[in-house]
């Protein structure tokens, strides 16, 4: 098996796409089927000649794509998704462009004012509970003056899964993880409108929580109001 394909030059996120490259080719060479464990972060930073934060970076970012998973303790393994599908989501993640960064959020938009009426309408007591739980994790961060980026996402992660369309919520955890890794480059979120951001998302969940759907959608609205000025008004 060949480690080689390492891009040289262009930074760090060329380092972590040869990496990941080089993740795909290791668990194709060796058949790895879901269930199976890699190898430990040492040995692949030695087999690929670089270092174990830049290894662990690649790894954390294939399990935001669902990819991968790593368990305390044990290690990392393969999930469950199979060999045809994983190579392309990996061709997806190296071609991602940082241009691109606009239209996920646009699509994000688009995608969620319909997922929070559908949530209005289809949620259960177990759907209120996670979003509930997700809202208080994000306050807690905010209130700290802390990044509290990846806990609004899961939030909204929440909200999509509550819409009962596994569709929807299935392409929401699959535009999410761009969406995490490009906020701050595009310096879109501004910690101190965190705090605004809290009683925006309680609007969405009372709305939620008492079946309005077009309450809801106005909240929606409302709380991705710096979005699209962001997508509409900032075009390149």
């Amino acid at each position: 098996m060949k480690t080689d394909v390492l891009t040289k030059g262009g930074g760090s996120n060329n380092l972590q796409n040869g990496i990941i490259l080089n993740l795909r080719e290791l668990i194709n060479y060796k058949n790895l089927e879901p269930g199976d464990k890699l190898p430990s972060e040492r040995m692949l930073a030695e087999k690929f000649g670089v270092s174990r934060s830049n290894v662990r970076d690649a790894i954390q970012t294939l399990e935001l794509y669902g990819i991968l998973e790593t368990v305390p303790q044990s290690g990392t393994f393969i999930a469950n998704i199979g060999n045809v599908a994983m190579n392309g989501m990996i061709d997806e993640i190296i071609e991602l462009e940082e241009q691109d960064f606009k239209s996920l959020v646009e699509t994000r938009i688009l995608l969620e004012l319909k997922t929070v009426k559908l949530a209005s309408l289809r949620r259960t007591e177990e759907d209120l509970k996670n979003i509930k739980y997700a809202l208080d994790a994000y306050e807690e961060k905010a209130r700290l003056g802390e990044d509290a980026v990846q806990e609004d996402l899961l939030f909204h992660l929440a909200i999509a899964k509550a819409s009962g369309n596994s569709t929807i919520n299935t392409f929401m955890l699959t535009i999410t993880p761009g969406i995490i890794m490009n906020f701050e480059k595009f310096h879109v979120c501004d910690k101190r409108k965190s705090i605004i951001g809290i009683n925006e998302h309680k609007e969405i969940y009372e709305a939620i929580k008492s079946q309005n759907p077009t309450v809801a959608k106005e909240k929606m609205k409302k709380h991705f109001s710096m979005l699209y000025q962001y997508c509409y008004q900032s075009k390149t």
